[in-house]
C-alpha cells in the first residue's frame, strides 16, 4: 500500500516561527495544487522556492509535475527537514535545498519562483526578481502582491488570493523595421513593467499605436497608419534586450 508522504499541510496547530523575518507558515496542499497549476509547471522547469520551508511546493512540483527545484531557506532544520521529506517521495535527486538568504542566492536559472512571504518582503524582492530573472520566467505568490506591480494573472480561491507575473523583456526605446510591403516601421516605448506605451511613424509620418502587449519577449503591436488605413499588427521578439525578429502578423 502506497503512503502519501508529502508533509502534512493541512495542521492548523502549526504555530508560525517568530524568530526569522519571514513566520513560518505551511502551504495548504490544495493551494500548492492550484500554484503549481497557474504557474504551468512541467517536466523542463527549475522551479525556485525562496523561504522554502519544509520543501512541501518543490516536493509536489517534483512529485506530481516533474519538475526539478530549488528550495532557498535560512534555517537550517528545515533544510534538514526538507531533505528527509524529499527523500521520503521518492524526489531528492530532483530537488537541492540552499541555506541562504533569499536576496543574496543565485535565482538567475530559475523558469518558475513561487514565493509564500510577507507583502513588504515581495516588494522588496522586485528588484532582484526583474532584473535576474530571465524574461517569460513565471512567478507565482500565495496570499501576497507585488505593490504597484500588478498581476498578470489572479486566481481567487475561497480563502486566499494566488497572484501570477510573467517577467517582462526591457523593451523601452527606440526600434525601427522594415515590413514586408517595404514600409518604414519606428516605434518609442515607455515601459512600467509589463505596460508598454509611446509613439509610431511608419514613412517617417506619425502613426496611431492602437495596442501594445508584452508577455515576456514577445510584443504585440497594432498599428494605424492612417485613418483610412487598416491597422497592422505585428509581434516583436526581444532577446538580451535587443529586437531579435518581427513578424507582420496580417
Amino acid at each position: 500500500m502506497f503512503r502519501d508522504l508529502t508533509p502534512d499541510l493541512d495542521n492548523d496547530a502549526l504555530e508560525p516561527d517568530m524568530l526569522l523575518d519571514v513566520p513560518f507558515v505551511p502551504t495548504d496542499k490544495g493551494v500548492i495544487k492550484e500554484m503549481l497549476k497557474l504557474a504551468e509547471v512541467g517536466r523542463k522547469d527549475m522551479v525556485y522556492d525562496l523561504g522554502s520551508g519544509e520543501g512541501c511546493i518543490l516536493i509536489a512540483a517534483a512529485r506530481y509535475r516533474g519538475a526539478r527545484g530549488v528550495g532557498i531557506e535560512i534555517d537550517p532544520l528545515r533544510i534538514a527537514d526538507a531533505m528527509e521529506f524529499a527523500a521520503d517521495a521518492y524526489v531528492e535527486n530532483q530537488l537541492d535545498f540552499v541555506e541562504d538568504n533569499i536576496f543574496d542566492a543565485d535565482i538567475s536559472e530559475a523558469t518558475v519562483v513561487t514565493l509564500y512571504l510577507l507583502p513588504t518582503v515581495n516588494v522588496q524582492l522586485r528588484p532582484k526578481l526583474l532584473n535576474e530573472l530571465r524574461p517569460g520566467t513565471r512567478v507565482i505568490s500565495h496570499a501576497f502582491d507585488m505593490g504597484d506591480w500588478q498581476a498578470d494573472e489572479k486566481l481567487e480561491l475561497s480563502s486566499v488570493t494566488i497572484y501570477k507575473w510573467v517577467i517582462p523583456a526591457q523593451i523601452a526605446g527606440a526600434w525601427e523595421w522594415e515590413g514586408y510591403d517595404g514600409k518604414a516601421y519606428r516605434v518609442e516605448l515607455q515601459q512600467k513593467y509589463q505596460e508598454v506605451s509611446g509613439s509610431a511613424w511608419v514613412d517617417g509620418e506619425v502613426a496611431e499605436l492602437k495596442n501594445a502587449v508584452l508577455s515576456g519577449n514577445s510584443l504585440w503591436l497594432e498599428i494605424q497608419p492612417g485613418a483610412a488605413s487598416s491597422p497592422d499588427s505585428f509581434t516583436l521578439t526581444f532577446e538580451k534586450n535587443e529586437l531579435q525578429s518581427v513578424e507582420h502578423d496580417n
